[in-house]
C-alpha cells in the first residue's frame, strides 16, 4: 500500500485564535536560558532569596501527619477566611467578612478567576503599562481585549497614572480597569487621592475594577501601601487579589486570595471549585501560620528589600548612561543605558557576558525603549555582588 500525504490542518491551527496565538513570556524565554547555571545571579523572576519560614512548613506537615490530606471546602477553610479577615483588619483597619475571601492557587489564579467571572468574548480591560505580561495573556484566554494605558513619565523618571488618559481609553465595550499597586515592573504607588477619584469615576461607568494588591507591604515610606478596600464598600464592583508568594516566601506553594463583593461567595466557591476543586487542604494550615504569625518575617523582607533597593538604584545612577529611578514600591527597578532600543538583546548580554538575569522591557510593554527589570528581592550582600558585575559590564561599554 502506498504511502499518501497527511493533508490535515495540524491540531494545532485548530485552536481557538486566543489559544493558538498566546505570545511567549519573555521573563520565561530569558530564565531558560541559564536556569541551571549557578554562576548566574538570578534576578529576572519576582521571588525572593530567602527560604519559606519554619513556622510555616512546619504547620504544613503536622497538617499533613494529622491526617489533613483530602478534599475540603472549594472556597478554603473557614479558619483561613477567618484569619484572611483578621489580617486585612489588623493591617488596614477594614471590617472583611470571611465569605467575601476565595482560597485560590495562587494569585495568578485568582486573577484568572476574577476575569472568568466578569469579562464576556469581546469585552474590554484597561490596564495601565508597563504591566506584569501574564494580566494582558488571561484577559485573552478568556476571550478579552486588553487595552494598554501607559503610565506617564517624569523628567527625572518617576512613574504616574493619568486618569484622564484612562478616562479616554473607555469605549462601549469597555467591562474593567485593573490596577496592580504597587507596580510590577515600576514600582509606581497609586497615591490615595487619585485611588478615590478612580473609584467614583468607575462607580459613574458602572465598570468593574481589578486591584492587584500583591505588593501592598514593599513600600519604601513610613508605611504600608493603600487598599481599595478602604475606600469602597462592601457591594462595590471590585475584586481584589493577592498571593501568599511574595509576603512569606511561598512562591512555589501556589496560595493566594481574591476578595469578592458581598454576596458573590458561592459564586466564587463555584469558580474554585471548576479551576482547582481546592489547593491542598494541608497548604491552608500553612497559609494560616504565615497569617498568624508571619508579620515579623514581612518585616524582615521588607527591610531586606529596602537596603538592595538602595544598593542597586544608587549603584545604577552613578553609572554614566544609566537611567534609573528608585521605585516607590514593589521590589523592581526598571533601569536604561542610553542609546539602547534592544532590551531582549541587552538583557542576553548581561545574561552571558555579566552573568546577571534580568528581565527585558518587552515582555512588558509592546515598545521596547531598552528598559531592564531588576527584582531586588535578595540579600543585600547578593545586590552587592551583582551590582559590581553590572558596573564592570557597563563601564567595559
Amino acid at each position: 500500500m502506498s504511502a499518501t500525504a497527511d493533508t490535515r490542518p495540524s491540531p494545532r491551527a485548530s485552536l481557538p485564535a486566543r489559544i493558538r496565538d498566546l505570545s511567549v513570556n519573555q521573563i520565561a524565554e530569558i530564565a531558560d536560558l541559564a536556569r541551571e547555571d549557578p554562576e548566574v545571579i538570578k534576578l529576572w523572576i519576582g521571588e525572593g532569596d530567602l527560604p519559606t519560614p519554619p513556622f510555616v512548613t512546619e504547620a504544613a506537615e503536622a497538617a499533613m501527619r494529622a491526617g489533613q490530606t483530602r478534599y475540603t471546602y472549594s472556597q478554603g477553610l473557614p479558619r483561613l477566611r477567618q484569619a484572611l479577615a483578621d489580617y486585612h483588619a489588623r493591617h488596614w483597619g477594614v471590617a472583611v467578612a470571611p465569605d467575601r475571601f476565595a482560597v485560590t492557587a495562587g494569585g495568578m489564579n485568582a486573577i484568572m478567576q476574577a476575569i472568568q467571572a466578569v469579562i464576556e468574548p469581546g469585552e474590554e480591560v484597561i490596564i495601565p503599562g508597563p504591566h506584569w505580561p501574564n494580566l494582558a495573556a488571561v484577559v485573552r484566554v478568556c476571550g478579552g481585549v486588553p487595552v494598554t494605558v501607559n503610565l506617564r513619565r517624569a523628567a527625572d523618571g518617576a512613574f504616574s497614572l493619568n486618569l484622564a488618559d484612562i478616562e479616554a481609553a473607555i469605549t462601549p465595550r469597555t467591562r474593567m480597569v485593573a490596577i496592580n499597586s504597587p507596580s510590577n515592573p515600576t514600582g509606581w504607588v497609586m497615591p490615595k487621592g487619585e485611588m478615590l477619584a478612580l473609584r467614583d469615576l468607575l462607580r459613574a461607568r458602572d465598570l468593574w475594577l481589578l486591584s492587584d494588591e500583591v505588593y501592598n507591604h514593599f513600600t519604601y515610606g513610613n508605611s504600608i501601601a493603600p487598599s481599595f478596600l478602604e475606600i469602597t464598600e462592601p457591594t462595590d464592583k471590585l475584586l481584589v487579589t493577592n498571593t501568599f508568594s511574595k509576603n512569606w516566601a511561598m512562591t512555589g506553594w501556589r496560595a493566594g486570595w481574591i476578595v469578592v463583593p458581598e454576596g458573590m461567595g458561592e459564586t466564587f466557591a463555584s469558580l474554585c471549585q471548576y479551576n482547582t476543586t481546592s489547593i491542598p487542604t494541608f497548604i491552608q494550615y500553612a497559609c494560616i501560620a504565615a497569617l498568624d504569625q508571619g508579620d515579623d518575617f514581612i518585616r524582615t523582607m521588607v527591610a531586606r528589600c529596602r537596603e538592595s533597593r538602595r544598593i542597586f538604584s544608587e549603584g545604577l545612577a552613578a553609572l554614566p548612561g544609566i537611567r534609573v529611578q528608585a521605585p516607590e514600591g514593589s521590589f523592581y527597578l526598571m533601569f536604561s543605558q542610553d542609546g539602547v532600543t534592544d532590551s531582549r538583546a541587552l538583557a542576553i548580554r548581561l545574561l552571558r557576558e555579566a552573568k546577571v538575569g534580568l528581565a527585558p522591557g518587552t515582555a512588558f510593554s509592546d515598545e521596547d525603549d531598552g528598559k531592564i527589570r531588576l527584582c531586588f528581592a535578595i540579600s543585600p550582600g547578593l545586590a552587592e555582588q551583582a551590582m559590581a558585575r553590572l558596573a564592570a559590564f557597563f563601564r567595559r561599554g
